[in-house]
C-alpha cells in the first residue's frame, strides 16, 4: 500500500511541473481579441506560442494503460455491513462473495488495474473539453465489451464532443457491481487526478495536463456500473466538476442516492434510459425527485440543458445490447451529442444544436454489429 500512496504522490509531482510551465503566463494583445475562448484555452494555446488548433491530435488515440488509484485491488469494507469485502480465504488465496456471482477470488476478478483511454481525431485541449467517465456492467472486460461490442469510445468520438474516454475496469468478467475503492470518500477524485496526467501522457504534450485536471465530468454507467456511479456522486469528492449523469439501463439500485444527487445537482444535468428490465425502479425514481423540478419524459431532440433532468423509456428493447441500441442505435453517443458548449474544432458549427437523424428518422446510421 505504501508503494502505491508513493506512486501515486509522483502521479501529482508530476501533474505539478506539468502545470509549472503555466504559471509565468501573461496576456497578450492576441488573447484580448479571443476573449470568448475560456481562460484555460488561451493559456493553453499560448503557453508554449502556438495558437489555437495547433494542440489537436491528428489521429484517434487509444490505450489501456494500468492506474495506481484503480478501483481494484480493493482491501477495504463493504460500506454499510462493516464486512470486509474479501470475506474467503482458500489455499492462501483471497476471494469476495458476490451476492449472485458466488465467490470470486480476488487475483483473476479484482486484480486488474487497467484504464481504457481515448482521445478522438480532432479533440483540442485548448478548446473546452469534457471527460466522459464511463462505468461499465457485469460480466464485462474492457477489450471485448467496452471497446469492442458497446464500441464506447467510438460512440464518444462520433457525438462531435471534444471529449475524451476514461473507463476504469470494475469487477472482471463477474457478475458483480461492487464499486471497489470508488466506495472510498474522496478517491474518484484521486482516480480523475491520475486520468489528468495519464491521458496527458497518452496527448503526448504536457500543457495539456491543465485542460483534463479541470475539465467537467460526465459519469455514464450501464448496467452494474450503476453502484460505483451512486457512490462516485456521493462521496467521490468530485460535484464540482460534474457536468452530468447518463445512466443506460443502469437502474438495478440505489434510487435514494441518485434522488439525493438530482436534489442538489445544480447545474449538472441527469438523464437515465430504461429496458423493461429497470423500467420500475426508473419510474420510483422519478416518483422519488417529483418536487426537484421539471422532468422530462423521452428521448431529447435537441440540446439538453443544464440541470435538465429527463427519464427515457425504451420498451422492446433487450439489456444486453443496451448500449449498442436502445431507444436509438449508439444511445451514449446520442446522448452527448446533445450538450452544448464543447464541439470540436473540426466540427464547430456542423453539430452544435443539431438535430440528430437517427432520433428524428429523417436518415438512420448503420447499425452497430457485435464481432
Amino acid at each position: 500500500m505504501r508503494l502505491a500512496c508513493d506512486r501515486l504522490a509522483c502521479n501529482r509531482l508530476a501533474a505539478i511541473l506539468l502545470f509549472a510551465g503555466l504559471a509565468g503566463w501573461q496576456p497578450t494583445p492576441a488573447d484580448a481579441a479571443e476573449a470568448p475562448r475560456d481562460p484555460i484555452a488561451l493559456r493553453l494555446a499560448r503557453a508554449d506560442g502556438r495558437e489555437a488548433g495547433q494542440l489537436a491530435v491528428a489521429e484517434t488515440l487509444t490505450r489501456i494503460v494500468p492506474f495506481e488509484t484503480a478501483p481494484f485491488p480493493y482491501r477495504g469494507t463493504i460500506p454499510g455491513t462493516g464486512k470486509p469485502f474479501l470475506d474467503v480465504e482458500r489455499d492462501g488465496r483471497f476471494g469476495h462473495t458476490a451476492p449472485r456471482g458466488g465467490v470470486y477470488f480476488e487475483d483473476r476478478t479484482y486484480a486488474d488495474r487497467r484504464v481504457l483511454l481515448s482521445i478522438p481525431r480532432g479533440f483540442d485541449p485548448a478548446r473546452p473539453a469534457l471527460i466522459v467517465l464511463y462505468l461499465h456492467g457485469n460480466e464485462a472486460r474492457l477489450d471485448r465489451d467496452v471497446r469492442d461490442r458497446q464500441g464506447v469510445a467510438r460512440q464518444v468520438a462520433a457525438s462531435g464532443l471534444n471529449a475524451v474516454l476514461v473507463a476504469p475496469q470494475l469487477a472482471v468478467d463477474a457478475l458483480d457491481s461492487s464499486a471497489g475503492r470508488f466506495w472510498e470518500p474522496g478517491h474518484l477524485k484521486l482516480f480523475l487526478e491520475e486520468a489528468a496526467v495519464q491521458l496527458a501522457r497518452l496527448h503526448g504534450d504536457p500543457v495539456s495536463a491543465q485542460r483534463f485536471a479541470t475539465a467537467p465530468v460526465v459519469i455514464a454507467a450501464y448496467s452494474g456500473g450503476y453502484l460505483p456511479a451512486a457512490f462516485g456522486l456521493e462521496v467521490g469528492g468530485v460535484a464540482d466538476r460534474l457536468a452530468g449523469v447518463i445512466l443506460l439501463d443502469a437502474l438495478f439500485g440505489e434510487e435514494e442516492r441518485f434522488a439525493r444527487f438530482i436534489a442538489r445537482r445544480r447545474n449538472a444535468f441527469f438523464v437515465s434510459a430504461a429496458s423493461p428490465s429497470t423500467a420500475s425502479a426508473q419510474r420510483r425514481l422519478a416518483a422519488l425527485v417529483a418536487g426537484a423540478g421539471p422532468i422530462q419524459s423521452g428521448p431529447p431532440l435537441r440540446r439538453i440543458a443544464p440541470g435538465e433532468v429527463r427519464f427515457i423509456e425504451a420498451p422492446g428493447t433487450e439489456h444486453r445490447d443496451f448500449v449498442s441500441r436502445a431507444w436509438t442505435s449508439e444511445p451514449l453517443r446520442a446522448v452527448l451529442a446533445r450538450l452544448p458548449g464543447y464541439p470540436r474544432a473540426d466540427l464547430v458549427g456542423a453539430t452544435e444544436g443539431a438535430v440528430d437523424p437517427i432520433i428524428t428518422g429523417a436518415a438512420r446510421a448503420p447499425d452497430f454489429k457485435r464481432p
